[in-house]
């Protein structure tokens, strides 16, 4: 099959691969680049394992075909920890104990992060819109919810 060159970025470094027409941005990110993170749960969009943020927009990677990745700024999971020290977010994942098998988490995140970099105080009900594209089976929402609250609440108008 025929491969097509794409220049992007992940996670603020520039990338060039040569991909086939019909892998997904999620193919590239897992088996291209070793970003396990984003996760592949229905393959269709439905359930936001694979959310990760592209030029500042929270996306499901499976629904991009990866040529269309040309020029695109992509965060994923593994790009929102700086200097080997998790997120407000992430941090605040783990003190609520918003996960339980964990394989929703990093979409639940990257949206929640999504939010947050455009809106640093939203609502509860912002708050909810915002995750209504992820699914999970394992908890309540509630905490996830409350975890993105909480790092709401400690926005003082300085970067997260």
């Amino acid at each position: 099959m025929k491969k097509y060159p794409i220049n992007f970025f992940v996670n603020d470094e520039p990338v060039e691969l040569y991909v086939e027409a019909n892998k997904t941005m999620l193919n590239v990110l897992r088996d291209e680049l070793c970003l396990t993170g984003t996760k592949e749960g229905c393959g269709a969009g439905e359930c936001g394992a694979c959310t990760v943020i592209v030029d500042g927009k929270p996306i499901n990677a499976c629904l991009v075909l990866a040529p269309e990745m040309e020029g695109m700024h992509i965060t994923t999971i593994e790009g929102i920890a700086k200097n080997g020290e998790l997120s407000p977010l992430q941090k605040a994942f783990v003190k609520h104990a918003a996960l339980q098998c964990g394989f929703c988490t990093p979409g639940f995140i990257m949206s929640g992060t999504a939010l947050l970099q455009e809106n640093p105080q939203p609502s509860r009900e912002e708050i909810v819109r915002a995750i209504s594209g992820n699914l999970c089976r394992c908890t309540g929402y509630i905490r996830i919810i409350e975890a993105i609250e909480e790092v709401a609440a400690a926005y003082e108008g300085g970067e997260k």
